[in-house]
């Protein structure tokens, strides 16, 4: 545990868990950096992963739009391409099965709120079902020229990227219905012409999910404010929250509300261990009241 974290707020976040009978998981870029994926703080550290876009002056909001994909279809497939590999290839570090092995202790378990698109919790276990990908998902395509509001598995296409020149070297995804320049499932910077049909129908199962629970508690990991879609849905639910930021953990001080600046899975292992103590409590079982009022999102 990071010396500079009060004990006492751990145990806090424990206590909070073990009086909850579901969890919501609320996670932003954050949640990947144990697993050494890149959360494109800055310019700077964006470049710092794609050097050769630096040369050229491009930033994450510009390569991360659709508008490369008509105009240079290389350069937008070797950035998002690298991405691809990149997520498909990187296992999802312990705080994934942490968050797994307290959920299942819950009378309604977990749901997940994210807007990583790299796919890292199904890839750790957890269920289709059970997560909302509210920026969308790499691991899913549509057409460039939006033919059909079709949305498909990009599991037939394997990139091969330049690194060095950030440039796809195969030939890009193709629309099955059009045969035009197919384009991630992602909500990108300037983008008018995402297909949300999948994202929606994730919606509808967490409103059904939510309209189960009695005491929720929300841990929420990594999400920042520069897009502050994750922490806004999460703020909104109106649920104590544990909120686990190394850069920015402030929150309203609340007795329900616990703050804790560290990375995602250093605070996870300490909470782990906390639920462990007999003194502290373990998580909620099945066994767990259900009275009360229906959490929900206004």
């Amino acid at each position: 545990m990071d010396a500079k974290i009060d004990k006492t707020l751990i145990n806090r976040a424990a206590a909070l868990i073990s009086q909850a009978d579901g969890l919501l998981i609320t996670a932003g870029a954050g949640m990947g950096v144990d697993s050494g994926l890149p959360d494109f703080r800055g310019a700077e550290g964006f470049w710092r992963h794609y050097p050769a876009l630096r040369s050229q002056g491009i930033i994450f909001e510009e390569i991360a739009s659709p508008a490369h994909f008509p105009t240079h279809p290389q350069l937008a497939w070797g950035f998002y391409g690298h991405r691809l590999s990149l997520y498909r290839n990187t296992p999802p570090h312990e705080g994934f099965h942490i968050l797994q092995d307290i959920a299942v202790r819950m009378r309604h378990q977990a749901f997940v709120f994210t807007s990583n698109v790299d796919g890292q919790f199904q890839k750790a276990g957890f269920s289709e079902e059970q997560v909302v990908e509210c920026h969308g998902s790499i691991h899913h395509l549509q057409c460039v020229e939006h033919c059909r509001q079709d949305i498909w598995p990009a599991d037939a296409f394997h990139p091969e990227v330049d690194a060095q020149r950030c440039l796809l070297l195969n030939e890009p995804p193709r629309c099955p219905h059009c045969n035009s320049l197919a384009r991630p499932n992602i909500m990108m910077f300037n983008d008018w012409h995402w297909v949300d049909t999948r994202s929606r129908i994730q919606h509808e199962r967490l409103q059904a999910w939510l309209k189960k629970v009695r005491h929720p508690v929300i841990i929420e990991l990594g999400a920042g404010t520069a897009i502050a879609t994750v922490r806004y849905f999460g703020e909104r639910q109106k649920a104590p929250m544990i909120r686990i930021n190394i850069h920015e953990a402030g929150m309203k001080k609340s007795k329900k509300n616990v703050a804790l600046p560290m990375g995602a899975l250093a605070a996870l292992q300490a909470i782990r261990d906390a639920l462990q103590d007999p003194s502290v409590g373990l998580p909620a079982t099945s066994d767990a009241s259900s009275s009360g009022s229906p959490a929900g999102n206004p």
